[in-house]
């Protein structure tokens, strides 16, 4: 079954709005895992807007199922995995100041730059994941860069799905086959949500992972955070 990791970065721009530590990052990890999610997802920033730097440190004190920290791999966002040690990695190209994530990696260009990093968490046991779309070629050079998965960007297929469902997903499923033809296991994120999560996990049957931050916390706000997670967790089962 595909596991459910919970990006949590919502709940520290929540807290970081007021101030103080309300809500609480640690307590709602802890929440997280308690109510069933099988991984927690923080995605640090240097200007620190949602997840700080010292949240990273503390969070990894309490997690107790998977811990998986995505970033942009400058210097000091290296230092922070390795003082860390999460159990996966997962590479995005973000610029310093964008938003979210908004496109995968050039694996062509960066597979020199991606290669060597990702040498450095595997020496340390850490798992990597590498954030890129369904180009086939960027999947074949992901694999040559070492990396153990590829999380596929998934905002393509959430914007199409609504109207056009079946070929919305199909360059998803087509690039899961190159993905595991290619020796790599497949994580996916971005949009996912309750109205697509579903057929999505259905029609690419060979997922690992899912990360879902932003639909699920504001669902949350509806529903209630144990409710929520459960019925994610039913969309992919």
């Amino acid at each position: 079954m595909t596991k459910l990791s919970v990006n949590i970065n919502k709940i520290a721009t929540l807290r970081n709005a007021r101030g103080g530590n309300v809500p609480d990052v640690v307590q709602v990890a802890k929440d997280c895992e308690r109510f069933g999610a099988e991984g927690i997802t923080i995605h640090p920033r240097p200007d620190e807007r949602h997840i700080r730097y010292q949240d990273v440190l503390d969070l990894r004190q309490i997690v107790k199922t998977e811990f998986n920290i995505e970033g942009y791999p400058n210097r000091k966002f290296i230092d922070l995995v390795l003082r860390v040690l999460p159990e996966q990695v997962t590479l995005v190209p973000d610029p310093p100041g964008v938003l979210t994530s908004n496109a995968g990696w050039d694996t062509v260009k960066n597979q020199a730059l991606l290669q060597e990093i990702i040498q450095e968490f595997k020496a340390a046991g850490i798992r990597t994941s590498i954030f890129v779309d369904t180009d086939s070629r960027n999947i074949e050079y992901a694999a040559k860069t070492g990396t153990n998965r590829v999380e596929l960007y998934t905002e393509p297929f959430a914007d199409q799905y609504p109207k056009t469902p079946n070929e919305a997903v199909a360059p998803f499923a087509k690039a899961a086959k190159i993905a595991l033809k290619n020796g790599l296991q497949l994580n996916a994120g971005h949009d996912l949500d309750l109205n697509n999560l579903r057929f999505f996990d259905q029609h690419v049957k060979e997922l690992s992972e899912v990360s879902i931050g932003h639909a699920l916390i504001a669902d949350a706000l509806y529903y209630g955070l144990e409710n929520t997670i459960q019925m994610y967790l039913r969309q992919l089962k």
